[in-house]
């Protein structure tokens, strides 16, 4: 049944103001076929076999042509009824049964009133009925209207029915899209705050649990954004403060007569400017860079030029245009790293764009030592670093990876790792269209 359902709050919401509407269609339907159709139609027919089963027993009465041709006249004036005698006729036996409701209540009515063999024929004529009846010397022909048997009222109540019914549900369509517009418009909002796009001219609207909704986001928003922006500035003052001891003491370790602790100490100071310039790039993101419609293509096209500037060895395969909201110089430094960390631990590298379905997929591969499949998620902490294949005199501080995927999840996206067929390592960048 969960399968067979809507699956959208609109469709529903639909299904809840259609379903009782229709229930209580069907049961005043029924009612009225059971009641008033059965009720208007048994009367009816019943009138009539009782006019004709009259009409019978006058004739039988009378003792001339003249006289029976005399109460056929009357009876068609009054009776509204076209009735004519064969003489000396005989009707065949019936063989088949009676069609129909009209027909089986007629027929149950002539049955009761009449009591002699009769046929009916709802197809001699358009909207009339032919009942033969057999009487001892000949047969009564009885022409009657549809109108004497059937109560027209039936078509007009279907059609208020089915009329009324198509306005309620363009009535409810009509409320139920426009109850359901600010819930769109609310996820649209939350999707584009969640790809690190700007939410711009949203506003609340519609029913008042809808207002309080887009209310808590609008407050969340804000509280991230500050959170974002405290962090970057603490940061910047954390920047400032810490390379100016920095420097003091670089300046004075040249002033030191070269010595093993003196080389020492130099490179100690040189890890902690590498490790204070990698942790604020990871804390500082994106920063204040605003998205705008990008050629992903020249963004890949620049890191793999920078990589070969290096003598890196890259092939590259871009599938046709591929356009989107991004912030370049974010996502920029993320290919960059993934590159650089596929260059610097491998000979060859190897890297592929196209579309795929609804999203944009990049694939970075190496043919060089991997990583432990255990491993593929540990390496996107912050300072973790593996040792062995990629050790700390080429491994940087162990945040590469860390503000990649970083860039890549505020735009919606995401980066996953697997075993490359290249023989190395496989980075899996997943953009949002």
């Amino acid at each position: 049944m969960k399968r067979l359902l809507p699956q959208t709050l609109f469709g529903r919401s639909l299904l809840i103001i259609v379903t009782p509407v229709i229930l209580l269609q069907v049961v005043a339907t029924w009612i009225f076929y059971d009641r008033h159709w059965d009720t208007m139609t048994n009367r009816l027919a019943f009138a009539v076999a009782g006019e004709i089963g009259m009409v019978i027993e006058q004739l039988e009465r009378d003792g001339s042509m003249a006289d029976r041709t005399d109460t056929l006249a009357m009876a068609a004036r009054t009776m509204d009824l076209i009735l004519t005698f064969e003489p000396e006729a005989v009707i065949p036996p019936r063989h088949n049964s009676l069609n129909g409701l009209l027909e089986r209540t007629l027929g149950m009515a002539l049955d009761e009133r009449v009591r002699k063999p009769f046929n009916v024929d709802s197809r001699v004529a358009s909207n009339w009925i032919e009942i033969r009846v057999q009487l001892t010397d000949g047969v009564l022909s009885v022409m009657a209207p549809e109108r004497r048997l059937f109560s027209s009222t039936t078509y007009i109540f279907l059609l208020w029915m089915v009329g009324a019914a198509m306005v309620l549900f363009a009535i409810a369509i009509i409320f139920m899209r426009n109850q359901i517009r600010p819930i769109r418009r609310l996820a649209a909002a939350a999707d584009a705050f969640g790809k690190g796009r700007d939410v711009t001219r949203f506003k609340l609207e519609g029913a008042t649990e809808v207002r309080q909704a887009a209310a808590a986001f609008l407050v969340m928003r804000e509280r991230i954004q500050r959170q974002i922006s405290q962090r970057t500035e603490m940061l910047a003052g954390v920047s400032h403060d810490l390379r100016t001891p920095l420097t003091r003491m670089k300046l004075q370790l040249e002033l030191f007569n070269d010595s093993p602790d003196v080389e020492d100490l130099k490179a100690d100071v040189i890890d902690m400017e590498q490790m204070i310039e990698g942790y604020l790039a990871f804390a500082r993101g994106e920063g204040a860079e605003a998205p705008v419609p990008t050629d992903l293509n020249r963004l890949i096209n620049e890191a793999v030029s920078s990589a070969r500037r290096d003598g890196a060895i890259i092939d590259v395969h871009l599938e046709g245009e591929l356009n989107l909201p991004l912030r370049p110089n974010s996502v920029k430094r993320c290919l960059a790293n993934l590159i650089g960390n596929a260059r610097r631990y491998a000979d060859h590298v190897w890297v592929q764009a196209g579309r795929r379905e609804d999203a944009i997929e990049i694939t970075v591969d190496d043919d060089g030592p991997g990583i432990p499949t255990g491993s593929h998620e540990d390496v996107f902490r912050p300072f973790f670093r593996l040792e062995g294949s990629r050790n700390r005199s080429t491994g940087g501080v162990g945040l590469g990876l860390t503000i990649a995927r970083d860039v890549i999840r505020s735009h919606g996206g995401d980066i996953t790792l697997a075993e490359s067929p290249r023989g190395g390592l496989r980075a899996l960048v997943r953009l949002p269209v």
